[in-house]
């Protein structure tokens, strides 16, 4: 009878260790998923990616406009497909803990959905009277739709046919005559002043909000002084909780590496009129700030200490660099639009 019960207990121990170890291999190989999942993209060559698809085509003719258009199709091509590919919408782990992959998304969906509807109503129109390109106008309406859904139809499917209608687009500005009517792009001073006075307004909310998130700035709750300058300005003091601050401070980086492809393309595509303007130097700042915002993260969290501190405060130094981005784009505006 003993001897029984101590078999038994044997068994039963065994299962537990078995199930321990099960267990912990799994822990391990979602944490290693989730590393990889997590791991920002790499920046990709502009021109390169537009000859690449060019030559798919079987076409090696890059007209005005299509560097810029593919850089869009690209950069939603690798919200889907990257290490673990489109992340915000998991409802399974490892995908569902990544927030910092979701926020980063987020930000690069914003721009490329800002920089897809100047495409639509700017870009490709000869006059604020002119018919609107019929590809645009199917590509736009799809990068907005929800970005966290599971369920049919899936984001991701929804973007792919975003991405497939800006390919149209591409191979119409490509074709002369024929059954199918050529598409149009036009590099005008107007038409980027347009468009910068959008970028001028996502740039300074990044900072506006990454300056919150510097140390001192998040927290329960306002004190009594931060509520009477409040009033005197008439404008309220948001703070962020420290378990926000990692959240604002990717979503800035994603908006940073899509807006600095962006501003690749539009160099390329707008560099008549910007040399004409003497404002290719100008173009060349924003880049510049963008890049050194996308400085690789050396600590496996975001620091915000004191400006003086020991550590480094992460939200202000990306803050400095898209002010510095958003200073150049207030430059640029104001070259644009003058005669």
């Amino acid at each position: 009878m003993a001897a029984s019960e101590t078999l038994d207990d044997i068994k039963s121990k065994g299962i537990l260790w078995g199930f321990g170890v099960l267990a912990l291999v799994v822990v391990v190989i979602l944490f290693i998923l989730g590393a990889w999942w997590g791991s920002e993209p790499d920046q990709f060559n502009i021109q390169d990616e537009a000859l690449k698809r060019a030559k798919e085509t079987n076409t090696s003719e890059i007209p005005v406009g299509y560097t810029y258009t593919n850089t869009l199709a690209h950069i939603a091509e690798v919200l889907l497909h990257k290490s673990g590919g489109y992340i915000t919408n998991d409802v399974a782990p490892p995908g569902v803990f990544l927030d910092n992959i979701s926020n980063w998304e987020y930000g690069a969906l914003v721009m490329l959905r800002d920089a897809t509807t100047a495409l639509r109503n700017h870009f490709a129109r000869d006059q604020s009277q002119s018919a609107e390109d019929p590809d645009l106008a199917v590509a736009e309406p799809y990068f907005y739709y929800e970005h966290n859904s599971w369920a049919l139809p899936s984001t991701e499917a929804e973007y792919q046919k975003g991405i497939d209608a800006l390919h149209k687009y591409m191979s119409r500005l490509q074709k002369y005559g024929g059954p199918v009517k050529k598409a149009q792009f036009y590099s005008r001073a107007d038409n980027l002043w347009q468009y910068t006075e959008v970028v001028i307004k996502r740039l300074g909310g990044l900072s506006t909000r990454l300056s919150a998130n510097s140390a001192g700035n998040y927290g329960p709750g306002l004190t009594e002084l931060e509520k009477q300058a409040a009033d005197e300005k008439g404008t309220p003091v948001t703070r962020v909780t420290w378990l926000e601050v990692d959240d604002v401070f990717y979503e800035a980086r994603g908006a940073s590496w899509a807006l600095l492809h962006i501003l690749r393309a539009i160099k390329h595509d707008f560099a008549d009129i910007l040399l004409d303007k003497r404002a290719m130097r100008t173009v060349d700042i924003m880049i510049k700030s963008l890049e050194n915002a996308l400085t690789p993260i050396l600590s496996p969290m975001i620091l915000n200490g004191s400006g003086y501190g020991l550590f480094a405060n992460y939200s202000l130094s990306m803050a400095n660099y898209i002010a510095r981005a958003n200073a150049a784009a207030l430059d640029l505006r104001d070259i644009m639009n003058r005669g």
